[in-house]
């Protein structure tokens, strides 16, 4: 059988992209490079926003694109292109083939090794078609019935930001040098709303809630959304300030998040190899209370992290982060790995040119037993944040100060709402006073975290 023109090829779709993407290499080797990587992207999505019971907002769209890096040695260089002809294929490689001779040499640079190469066999449960089985209308009724039965909920809702519904689906194939090839399709859908309420004073206050997953089949109910985000804003009505206090400081699930996030930056090997991490040169070292275990795992069917090789072509893993306080490993791809003389953790992560980056697999923190009610009981006084501003934190020192608000604590029960106060601390203290993990371990993406107990911060207010 003949082989197929790259021109014709792009008229088909799914192993043929495959074909592409090799093909692309094989050409730029034949150009001289003495390595190469080609990614091919293909996807589409829906989005629909209601707003008070009309469509602000209807997005239907397909995309596809393909990058292509070359390297000269320790020279590299990256192009993309979203043409798919000859004449724009051509163009792509010729440009990054001709750049790569003119940029400054890398010792570090370069595709992984041949031996570290490979991908997770099996179905890792990432793609569903029944996204898109829902017409049109119907995906629009998701949208505004979560609106709805947020508006009808308290006569206090009186707008909204809106309901939305989305939807996607994606492709992706990565080919290098070495002869490796692989590919993996992925599916998501969600449901949000973000409802308004208003006091009898005429004060307003919002909140939101979501849900997402690879399948429809696993969305929570549009009405179920409406009711906790309609739960949500109306025990922010009434907020007020507290005075500047120091206490135990609550976190809900969706702002815990956001201490992981600061332990992500801080073992990031971009980060800590250019000495910007208050962790860099910690491994080993205890930097977090006995109860911090922090586990990144790219290998959990069905996680919003999850995928059979990453942004290099090494197969995903799990990695132990932080294990009972003790930093055991930073997050790296081969390039960063290089630098620090270690060896890639399976994190890279990339666009379709430039460098690879690093990003998270399934990245959480291991829950405790606790359900929060109880977590919460023993505070005689404190604070449970439901919502961080701004972002005052410094990874070089650790120094956290953040605006927050949410509800006071007393006698162990959640009281009245708060706002317009700061959280302040320090990382390096904060993740030793991580006093107390609650058991509520719930993925709304691909990083997740409990809900946390952190004692010794200043509650900034009055």
């Amino acid at each position: 059988m003949s082989n197929p023109t790259l021109e014709t090829r792009n008229l088909k779709l799914g192993t043929d992209l495959k074909e592409l993407a090799a093909d692309v290499v094989g050409r730029a080797m034949t150009g001289g490079a003495t390595a190469a990587e080609c990614v091919v992207r293909e996807g589409d999505e829906f989005s629909t926003v209601v707003r008070l019971g009309q469509v602000e907002t209807l997005k239907e769209s397909g995309s596809r694109a393909i990058g292509v890096r070359v390297f000269f040695g320790k020279r590299s260089a990256s192009t993309y292109s979203s043409d798919f002809s000859r004449a724009a294929l051509d163009r792509m490689l010729t440009s990054a083939l001709e750049l790569a001779k003119i940029t400054s040499e890398d010792p570090n640079a370069g595709i992984p090794e041949f031996s570290q190469l490979g991908s997770i066999p099996g179905d890792l449960d990432l793609y569903y078609e029944d996204v898109y089985s829902l017409p049109g209308e119907e995906r629009i009724n998701y949208a505004r019935l979560a609106e709805k039965t947020a508006l009808d909920y308290d006569p206090r809702i009186k707008n909204s930001e809106g309901g939305s519904f989305d939807a996607a689906t994606g492709y992706k194939v990565l080919a290098n040098s070495h002869g490796f090839v692989g590919e993996f399709r992925r599916s998501y859908c969600s449901v949000a709303v973000a409802p308004i309420a208003q006091d009898e004073k005429g004060a307003m206050q919002r909140d939101y809630w979501y849900s997402v997953a690879r399948s429809l089949a696993r969305l929570e109910s549009p009405e179920g959304v409406g009711k906790v985000a309609a739960e949500r804003t109306l025990r922010r009505l009434g907020a007020r300030r507290v005075k500047t206090a120091h206490l135990p400081v609550v976190l809900d699930p969706l702002v815990a998040n956001s201490i992981l996030d600061h332990i992500f930056e801080g073992v990031n090997g971009d980060s800590v190899y250019r000495g910007a991490s208050f962790l860099a040169g910690k491994l080993g070292q205890k930097i977090a209370g006995d109860n911090v275990t922090v586990i990144d795992d790219g290998t959990m069917p069905g996680g919003f992290g999850t995928s059979p090789f990453d942004g290099e072509g090494v197969p995903t893993r799990r990695t132990i982060v932080i294990e009972n306080g003790v930093l055991k490993s930073y997050l790296l791809n081969t390039y960063t790995a290089r630098k620090l003389g270690l060896q890639t953790t399976a994190n890279a992560s990339r666009g379709l040119a430039g460098t690879p980056g690093i990003g998270p697999g399934n990245y959480f923190l291991q829950p405790g037993t606790k359900p929060p009610k109880e977590l919460i009981a023993g505070i005689p006084e404190g604070l449970y944040v439901t919502e961080f501003l701004g972002h005052g934190v410094n990874l070089v020192t650790g120094d956290y100060s953040r605006g927050a608000s949410g509800l006071w604590i007393s006698g162990g029960e959640l009281t009245y709402p708060v706002e317009e106060i700061t959280v302040a601390g320090n990382l390096k203290e904060m993740f030793f006073n991580i006093s107390d993990i609650a058991s509520d371990l719930e993925f709304r993406g691909a990083v997740a975290c409990p809900t946390l107990r952190i004692d010794g911060l200043t509650v900034g207010g009055e």
